[in-house]
């Protein structure tokens, strides 16, 4: 059995042998290689061949926000207006006063709601729009970064919106049971957090996947990673928590993963080959 290596400042390889984990991906990778690609991926993605992407995804994203919050703003204006409208008829003109005061206060923290709501709904949004981009991204990152490798093939229109939807119904409904564990001292929001790095690194690392291997292969692949995909999917969490920046998740997250998968398919399990 091979000698395991110390680790001090110096860098060597991951160690080796029976006690080595193997969903944190390859033994020969560089225990830093994960932040390496996450840096690469953030320089890139401000790039003179991603700028179009770049400026399209944010405007989707921008454009998909805010008819959320028209949404929701409509939805709560006929809860708050049917709500004292029965008040007044069931106790009677004398209760005008009140039940308007009501309706303000409900409105204010209806106001701060969708504020709220938009932004926990971002990785929902940001899973739909990388959908219809992450094809685009991902090329532009295999011809820059791996010119010797066959190009991946793009998912067909309707995969790719089928993921991305999925996912965006998928981290709704996790959002909705994370929202009564806000009151708990803050569990809610990491809760939040670790639900937004689970979905969101399952997302875009299948998505990454699926452009060299069927999508049963993908999710085969992502379940033998999990470990190593969830970190990565902690490093897109915390992009996603940052206002405005987190506009440009669906450039960085894909860029990242691309490189993420490109790294963990040099596994002998999981070689990188056009899928057909």
């Amino acid at each position: 059995m091979e000698a395991r290596r110390r680790y001090g400042r110096r860098r060597g390889r991951v160690p080796t042998g029976d006690k080595f984990l193997p969903r944190l991906g390859p033994a020969g990778a560089e225990p830093f290689a994960m932040l390496d690609d996450a840096v690469k991926a953030l320089a890139q993605m401000f790039s003179p061949p991603l700028r179009a992407v770049l400026w399209k995804s944010i405007g989707l994203a921008l454009a998909l926000i805010v008819a959320v919050g028209i949404a929701l703003e409509r939805l709560i204006v006929w809860l708050v207006g049917s709500g004292s409208a029965s008040v007044e008829t069931t106790l009677g003109p004398h209760a005008h006063l009140p039940a308007s005061i009501l309706a303000w206060f409900l409105s204010v923290a209806a106001g701060l709601g969708i504020v709220v709501g938009s932004v926990m709904l971002m990785p929902a949004v940001t899973a739909v729009v990388a959908s219809f981009f992450g094809d685009q991204i991902a090329e532009e990152v295999e011809r820059a970064n791996y010119p010797a490798d066959p190009p991946g093939t793009a998912l067909s229109l309707w995969r790719a919106s089928y993921e991305g939807i999925k996912t965006a119904l998928l981290a709704i409904i996790v959002y909705v049971c994370a929202v009564p564990f806000l009151l708990f001292a803050g569990l809610g929001a990491i809760i939040f957090f670790l639900a937004t790095a689970w979905l969101l690194g399952r997302e875009y690392f299948e998505l990454a996947a699926m452009r060299f291997r069927g999508p049963a292969e993908a999710r085969q692949m992502r379940r033998h990673f999990e470990l190593r995909i969830f970190l990565a999917g902690l490093i897109i969490a915390g992009f996603v928590a940052i206002p405005l920046l987190n506009l440009c998740t669906p450039l960085f997250a894909t860029a990242f993963m691309t490189r993420l998968h490109k790294r963990l398919a040099g596994a002998a399990a999981y070689p990188v080959t056009p899928r057909s």
